[in-house]
């Protein structure tokens, strides 16, 4: 394999130094140039060939956001990891350039201890995800139309009405979950529990994003909270989430336990509560992600009949998540994420006759304009 070829903007020398020396330390990487700001990292980047750009997003001049968006002005394909401050601005920034198509993000150590481990902290967080980046089969194209059905070894997929919708994502995952609850209605008759792996500022951050771009209430799960249809919770950084119901009432809680798959919040927490609470009446949707968290959930979902969808790999940043259920026969079917939004209302109105898609909703008014 051709070593991975890395391009770094960082403000600060002494970080751009240090990143340097860690990425080279992996005989995989080579570091092919770097820049203090936005501008010099475009200029620069213009004259060498790399594989991916790591970049601070706060710097004086031009920042990495409007470095982002020039990069994508000119059609740039480039993976882009972010390498952000442990702030509530650096939080509030880095979900922007996630929305932005950065591919993901590594926070800055803070409060690591010694030099020693702040090094050892940004050489196993940084070095696992470019693997995860670059460490993949190549995806043959497919057509977006055509989903993948996999029935699953011998589950029961009887479609059940839907009562609740869970979604477990990692790497890439802000970004999907901008796509999904963006193209969802406002009537939408359900509630939604969603689980991305996050650190606490961040997790805040990205559900006043998600929220501020949906027609949907979408919050951080800091408390035990009732939830009721079109409400959306998104786990808290540092805490799972559960769901229960007891009659009519769900309420969803945090949930302060040993990290599951070396992940807290852990997709297979919920979706085992899910599993438990609402069985068959469960719609579980895995997107991109690194690992396998929410395999364990998903065969208990699978048990008690519930569906399970998961974002195919041709949409996904990363096919490890929803790739670990698909190889495993749990999802009842694939779909590119331009199609998850759709599907997932599609499944949530069967039983529900004056619930409608968003597509119908578009035929409908196409079908009531009046000519001339």
């Amino acid at each position: 394999m051709n070593r991975i070829r890395v391009f770094l903007v960082d403000d600060t020398a002494a970080v751009r130094h240090i990143l340097t020396q860690i990425l080279e330390e992996d005989p995989d990487i080579v570091v092919v140039g770097t820049a203090s700001d936005g501008q010099q990292g475009l200029e620069r980047l213009s004259r060498v060939e790399a594989d991916l750009l790591i970049l601070d997003v706060e710097m004086p001049g031009m920042g990495g956001l409007d470095m982002l968006k020039a990069l994508k002005a000119r059609q740039s394909t480039l993976p882009v990891l972010v390498f952000s401050s442990i702030t509530e601005r650096g939080a509030m920034v880095t979900i922007e350039a996630l929305s932005l198509g950065a591919s993901d993000y590594v926070p800055k150590p803070a409060m690591v201890g010694t030099a020693a481990e702040a090094r050892d902290y940004i050489r196993n967080s940084l070095l696992s995800k470019i693997k995860s980046l670059f460490k993949l089969e190549p995806i043959a194209p497919t057509k977006l139309s055509t989903p993948t059905i996999t029935p699953g070894h011998g589950y029961r997929r009887i479609p059940s009405r839907v009562d609740l919708v869970v979604i477990g994502s990692s790497m890439g995952g802000p970004k999907a979950l901008g796509e999904i609850m963006s193209a969802l209605p406002d009537d939408f008759p359900v509630p939604i529990l969603i689980v991305q792996h996050m650190p606490a500022v961040f997790t805040k951050a990205l559900a006043a994003r998600l929220n501020q771009n949906s027609k949907l209430s979408i919050s951080e799960c800091d408390q035990t909270t009732v939830i009721g249809p079109g409400q959306v919770l998104l786990a808290a950084g540092d805490y799972h989430m559960t769901v229960s119901r007891k009659a009519n009432q769900i309420s969803a809680a945090p949930l302060r336990s040993e990290p599951v798959n070396f992940c807290r919040p852990a997709v297979d927490i919920l979706f085992n509560s899910a599993a438990e609470y609402f069985g068959a009446n469960t719609l579980a949707v895995v997107l991109t992600g690194m690992g396998q968290d929410g395999l364990d959930g998903c065969r208990a979902l699978a048990d008690v009949g519930a569906q399970i969808l998961v974002q195919d790999r041709a949409s996904s940043a990363v096919w490890g998540m929803p790739g670990a259920v698909s190889r495993a026969g749990l999802a009842t079917a694939e779909y590119p994420l331009m199609k998850m939004a759709d599907e997932i209302t599609r499944k949530v109105n069967r039983g529900r006759p004056v619930f409608r898609t968003r597509l119908e909703r578009q035929d409908g008014k196409r079908n009531h304009e009046v000519p001339g």
